[in-house]
């Protein structure tokens, strides 16, 4: 449809504290941590996805309020915007509005849209809640052309910022003991950076989904209760049997 699909979560908060995971250490000379746990603060992630192209955005703060949420957000989604590609000179107003109420079809409640409305250029997929529905952030996306699309916190799978989040947490942390939250910060950034120098893209029905399908193939179902199993040896039958005795007699 020519539209550009973003994802956007908040991960953390981020402790002071040794963070298990693996080392070069010597075999049988593990690396030995501090147990304490000192309180020096706490940091977050502010990350914006592009599921197509795996590209990353993100910025660690130590505070997620709405006054440092919403300036980052609009700064980053200004510089996105600018790289898609001009929308048609001119879109007849009924037609801009159906775009718009299209992506709000079946909701409960689905937002009041103002009269004068651009052309949707980009979809924005975020958490459900309260400070993400700000009346002047909200205002703001919908004359950008910006449509958000809220998940709810029960079906967080939707929202893909949350997968690559769980894997630069994962690279930026395993292993360390950071002291401070700027040295949280530090290694989150530091991965995001060689995160997107080869970035992964995330799709539906990837090479992941087509081994799946294939694992399925290659199951067979035993008798309708559903289980399975990979192979089922098959008794030969008493002829064969018999065969066989004849040939070693022979």
């Amino acid at each position: 449809m020519g539209l550009a699909v973003w994802c956007m979560d908040q991960a953390g908060p981020f402790q002071t504290l040794p963070y298990p995971g693996t080392s070069w250490q010597p075999q049988g000379h593990p690396r030995q941590q501090a147990h304490e746990y000192i309180r020096e603060g706490t940091a977050k992630l502010l990350t914006l996805f592009h599921p197509a192209s795996g590209q990353v955005r993100a910025k660690g703060v130590t505070s997620c309020t709405n006054q440092v949420l919403h300036p980052w957000l609009k700064h980053e989604l200004s510089m996105i915007l600018t790289g898609l590609p001009a929308t048609a000179a001119e879109v007849a107003p009924d037609a801009i509005r159906q775009q718009w109420l299209a992506w709000y079809e079946g909701l409960s409640q689905p937002p009041d849209l103002p009269e004068d409305l651009p052309p949707v250029r980009l979809l924005l997929v975020l958490d459900n809640l309260a400070g993400h529905k700000t009346a002047s952030w909200v205002a703001w996306c919908r004359a950008h052309g910006i449509a958000l699309l809220y998940t709810p916190l029960g079906a967080s799978w939707l929202n893909m910022a949350e997968s690559v989040q769980r894997i630069i947490q994962g690279r930026a942390l395993k292993g360390q003991h950071p002291t401070t939250p700027a040295q949280i910060i530090e290694l989150l950034e530091a991965t995001v950076r060689g995160w997107n120098h080869n970035p992964t893209p995330f799709e539906w029905g990837g090479k992941r989904a087509a081994r799946r399908a294939r694992a399925r193939q290659r199951r067979q179902a035993l008798a309708g209760s559903g289980a399975c199993a990979l192979r089922i040896r098959r008794r030969r039958s008493i002829i064969d049997h018999w065969k066989n005795a004849d040939k070693h007699d022979k």
